[in-house]
């Protein structure tokens, strides 16, 4: 298909790991679920319907995680996508546990992280998961455990790229001295930048870098102000001008906005296709101090 047909390819691609190649724009399915990210979305049928529309536009990476729901995200998926198409890649993560909405715990104990790998195997009907994700490291556990039980993962066959959530450059520094990490996944997006030095340090090292959160504009996107005057002479929407500059910021920086809304996920998608120049991009940088 052409770009026109799939806008998402406009974005580019990376390779996770080196060998898993991914178009840089994905979706994330943490809003497939109900409010909280608890239990299921008022509209099943619309979820799946942007699932299949997201791949429809080009989409090949879609993140999610065992505690979306919990479960429900990577039902969602595997009921809208499987069996899947070719070079799509599910990104899934375990170690946090849930309570109730919004009520989020860690836990790192190697039996519990083998488990739901294991049950992400069966609710997503994967043989092998592309990208398995540390959600949180678990400070009640020694960090070399819990990666070490993702490598053993890997080297069974059961997952092909680990990846961490929400770690400083220390702490990756600390799991690359077990394995090999491919991905980090902090919060990151145009008004909200504390991650920096993580991604410049990802960026340094090839290691794809996943911005949670990615649309967060905040004032900036209030009338008069810089993303809302660009959008207008670009004939675009302030949210398809913050991805913009995430994708213009590093070719490691792979985002995954999310929506319950096919309507939304277009308008996601389409951002693929804007190309800032230098002073627009240097614009947007410094409107946030």
């Amino acid at each position: 298909m052409s770009a026109t047909q799939q806008p998402a390819k406009g974005s580019g691609q990376f390779r996770i790991g080196g060998t898993l190649p991914v178009t840089r724009l994905g979706f994330g399915s943490m809003q497939l679920t109900g409010p909280g990210v608890w239990g299921d979305p008022a509209d099943p049928d619309e979820a799946v319907r942007v699932l299949r529309r997201a791949v429809e536009l080009g989409v090949d990476f879609i993140d999610t995680a065992d505690s979306y729901g919990p479960v429900v995200a990577e039902t969602l998926i595997a009921k809208a996508l499987h069996p899947y198409p070719d070079g799509l890649v599910v990104a899934t993560k375990a170690g946090l546990t849930r309570s109730g909405p919004g009520d989020w715990r860690p836990v790192g104990r190697p039996e519990y992280l083998r488990q739901q790998a294991e049950m992400s195997l069966r609710h997503l009907r994967l043989e092998r998961i592309g990208l398995f994700q540390l959600h949180r490291i678990d400070p009640k556990v020694p960090l070399a455990d819990q990666v070490g039980e993702l490598k053993l993962l890997q080297d069974e066959g059961k997952i092909e790229h680990i990846g961490l959530s929400e770690v400083d450059v220390d702490q990756l520094e600390a799991a690359r001295a077990i394995t090999p990490i491919a991905s980090v996944q902090n919060l990151y997006n145009l008004a909200n930048r504390s991650a920096e030095k993580l991604l410049e340090h990802a960026e340094a090292n090839g290691i794809a870098f996943i911005p949670w959160f990615p649309l967060a504009t905040g004032e900036l996107a209030a009338p008069g102000g810089p993303l809302d005057s660009l959008a207008a002479e670009h004939d675009a929407s302030p949210s398809q001008l913050a991805l913009a500059w995430l994708l213009r910021r590093s070719p490691v920086m792979l985002p995954i906005p999310g929506t319950s809304s096919v309507a939304h996920l277009e308008d996601n998608v389409a951002a693929a296709g804007l190309q800032l120049t230098d002073k627009e991009f240097t614009a947007l940088t410094e409107a946030v101090g």
